[in-house]
């Protein structure tokens, strides 16, 4: 990746699954930093995270962290984001924020590189990282926009324990070894058990019957693709998987479009990876995906219900394509654009 001079990068939130998902993505794709420190709360004093193959001790997050910083990704909460994010790029940072703080605020761009880049060019110190279902979902979206147009989406999630952090993955696992034992499974980290079981909330209910996490996928949705009147509803259940969101989308297209076509057109489309073939068992799951860069998409059919509808299932990484990966593709995209630099 071209650039004029190596960046120094700080992690925020580096001791959580986003936040270690962040450092091994940077390590991974040889990002040009100079240095990268990983920042946590004070409760974190003294701990140590992996870094491309050593180890970086974790310092405190604080007004003077941001000292000398070019990019700094947050993975902490929207307290800390809202917090320290505008110090941060007071400071000269170009902060990459993969909480909901931000996301909605109408200076702060929204961005899934695969989509709407350029509002990269419009931001004022920060850029907001999507929802790890709004990430994929407007990866598939953006092509079918532009060759067909895009009427309404329905989409179902099938979110995996990592969406919910850490403390979910280790519970899963817990109450699977004790169903598995003949004990009783303990559910703290979630209000139901979610081994043996999908769950269809867990997020904070909204006045309307909705929850957060729905309304969130169709006003980010909504922003991406730069279509704020798109008609779209969400209904987000978690399922027992530790890494990995499946989404079935029904989509109703402005103009015809063939369930052929629509393969075409995905596998010719950046960030997507087809595997359609429902005859031959192939189809995207979250245990094959997990640990890939790419939007895997299957079972493309064309709706029989309505006149333009496509139907489809969608699987990526939600800790990668869902989080880290799509901030340090935010973070690359801005150099190449000239508009990470001091």
């Amino acid at each position: 990746m071209p650039t004029s001079k190596r960046l120094n990068v700080a992690v925020v939130g580096a001791t959580g699954i986003v936040g270690h998902e962040l450092l091994r993505v940077l390590a991974q794709r040889h990002f040009p930093s100079e240095r990268v420190i990983a920042l946590a709360s004070e409760r974190s004093k003294g701990l140590t995270v992996p870094y491309n193959g050593s180890s970086l001790k974790v310092e405190p997050l604080d007004e003077k962290a941001f000292k000398g910083i070019d990019i700094a990704l947050f993975a902490a909460s929207g307290d800390i984001a809202l917090m320290f994010g505008p110090l941060a790029a007071e400071g000269g940072a170009l902060v990459i924020d993969n909480s909901s703080a931000w996301r909605m605020k109408e200076n702060v761009p929204l961005v899934v590189p695969e989509v709407n880049p350029e509002d990269i060019r419009d931001n004022e110190g920060i850029i907001a990282n999507p929802n790890c279902c709004a990430i994929p979902l407007t990866v598939i979206l953006h092509p079918l926009k532009q060759a067909a147009g895009i009427e309404r989406v329905l989409v179902s999630t099938y979110q995996s324990a990592s969406g919910a952090g850490r403390a979910l993955v280790d519970e899963l696992e817990e109450q699977t070894k004790a169903i598995a034992d003949g004990t009783e499974p303990q559910a703290v980290a979630y209000p139901y058990q979610l081994a043996y079981n999908v769950v269809p909330g867990g997020w904070r209910p909204e006045p309307d019957g909705y929850n957060e996490e729905e309304v969130k996928i169709v006003n980010e949705t909504r922003k991406i693709l730069h279509m704020p009147e798109l008609r779209i509803t969400a209904t987000c259940v978690r399922v027992p998987v530790p890494v990995g969101h499946g989404e079935s989308v029904f989509i109703e297209t402005t103009e015809h479009i063939t369930a052929d076509e629509a393969r075409t057109l995905f596998g010719s489309s950046p960030g997507i990876v087809v595997e359609d073939d429902p005859h031959a068992k192939l189809y995207p799951t979250p245990h094959e995906v997990a640990g890939k860069d790419e939007v895997y998409v299957g079972r493309i059919r064309n709706d029989a219900s309505t006149k333009n509808g496509l139907a489809l299932w969608i699987v990526s990484d939600n800790l990668r394509k869902g989080a880290a990966l799509n901030a340090v593709q935010i973070a690359e995209q801005a150099i190449e654009m000239g508009v990470a630099q001091r």
